[in-house]
């Protein structure tokens, strides 16, 4: 089964909007065994759309075109998909009713334009969006019944209206068309503190075990600020064993990987330090300088982290950090200052840790040091302060978030040592 992706969009091809959608889409149908060979981007034009699709199902069993579905003069893929099937849009009764109830719920008169929305190309079959969004998708056969029958799949251009209905109606009718009843599975390890090249020989023995046997598939996606991810695939012929297969695999990898791993699937790293402190029943404090409060930030996108997080200051300028946390006088971007913050915001929020971040941001340099030097400081419990000092690459902005990052997974790497000797 080989299934296209058309795109649509005037605003993609002029750079205006990032087309995440077609990348989601591409890993979505490669784990689930559907090959996706190309992607296609074409603006808000009649005939170029309806070129498209015709190219697109020359060459594919099946197309998922995705944008266009909206109310407005510029949402052309019904009248496009129409006039390659050769048929007329006729209304869906259900799916205006539909669109209705949604403005009447909430107290909004509704646009007549928006029952646009509910015209469909004849023979074709509307899918609920289960999010609350007014477009529908489309499911068009395209030819009569049988095995070489092709489908076009129109769905909303908004990512989580698309990502519900993909995941609850286009995915699973394509499994069926393929005829393919075998489990594919895949989990990602999260990983921070290696290159993507360093992971890769890391597990190049592994991967050549696994390029023979076919047990599994492992690759690499690079995540700027959220670390590297590692995925792990298995297909099988039912789900008892591509979860027993799974399981294996992945201990295999974490046994090569060590502390490298932080997290699975959706944790990051800021999820991953909020329950190893709630586990410990610690708290923590911030002190932080070239971040300017992304650490905090980033902890309080937790839900629930009010129980570990007790608060944090943002100690830009040196005086702050001379008068409030007494660091001593002197350079301000070192290692002994990082342990000093760490340890006066640890002491001044009533903490049991202290966490700080000093550096360079850039352009340029300061007291000497290149932009992307960076000293955290980490103070835990009675434990003298410690502090490491990383150099990190990119612009200003790069090098703060992986501070931030950076910073959270020192904190992790000490909380699980400090399990480790007891």
């Amino acid at each position: 089964m080989i299934c296209e992706i058309v795109a649509v969009g005037t605003e993609l091809l002029l750079g205006q909007i990032v087309d995440t959608n077609s990348s989601w889409l591409g890993e979505q149908l490669a784990l689930s065994g559907i090959d996706n060979l190309r992607q296609v981007k074409v603006g808000d034009n009649h005939g170029r759309i309806v070129a498209a699709l015709r190219e697109a199902l020359e060459r594919s069993d099946a197309v998922i075109v995705c944008g266009g579905l909206g109310p407005t003069q510029d949402d052309i893929t019904r009248e496009a998909i129409a006039a390659v099937l050769g048929v007329p849009l006729v209304a869906d009764e259900a799916v205006a009713a539909r669109i209705a109830a949604m403005f009447e719920a909430r107290g909004r008169r509704m646009p007549a334009n928006n029952l646009r929305q509910a015209e469909v190309p004849e023979g074709a079959m509307a899918i609920a969006d289960p999010q609350p969004g007014t477009a529908p998708g489309l499911l068009c056969p395209v030819g009569p019944a049988g095995p070489d029958q092709k489908v076009i799949y129109a769905v909303p251009g908004v990512p989580y209206e698309m990502q519900a209905i993909v995941l609850g109606a286009v995915l699973p009718d394509l499994r069926r068309r393929s005829g393919d009843t075998s489990v594919i599975l895949s989990r990602t390890l999260r990983t921070w503190g290696e290159s993507e090249s360093g992971l890769a020989e890391r597990l190049a023995d592994r991967i050549e075990e696994l390029d023979r046997t076919g047990r599994a598939t492992i690759a690499f996606l690079a995540s700027g600020i959220e670390g590297l991810k590692v995925r792990l695939t298995v297909k099988a012929p039912d789900a008892a064993t591509a979860r027993e297969v799974l399981a294996a695999e992945e201990a295999e990898l974490r046994a090569l990987l060590g502390p490298l791993v932080f997290g699975v699937d959706a944790d990051n790293m800021e999820t991953v330090v909020a329950a190893q402190l709630e586990a410990r029943g610690l708290t923590i404090a911030l002190a932080e300088s070239l971040t300017g409060g992304l650490m905090a930030s980033r902890l309080t996108d937790v839900s629930g982290v009010s129980g570990v997080f007790v608060g944090g200051l943002v100690a830009y300028d040196s005086q702050v950090k001379f008068d409030l946390l007494d660091v001593p006088e002197g350079p301000v971007v070192s290692k002994p200052t990082a342990e000093a913050m760490a340890a006066g915001v640890r002491r001044l929020l009533g903490a049991d840790v202290g966490l700080a971040v000093t550096g360079v941001a850039g352009p340029a340099e300061q007291d000497g040091l290149p932009a992307g030097t960076v000293f955290v400081g980490l103070a835990v419990g009675d434990d003298d302060p410690v502090s490491v000092e990383l150099r990190l690459p990119g612009d200003r902005r790069r090098i703060r978030e992986f501070t931030a990052i950076g910073a959270l997974d020192l904190l992790r790497r000490r909380l699980l040592d400090r399990t480790a000797d007891r």
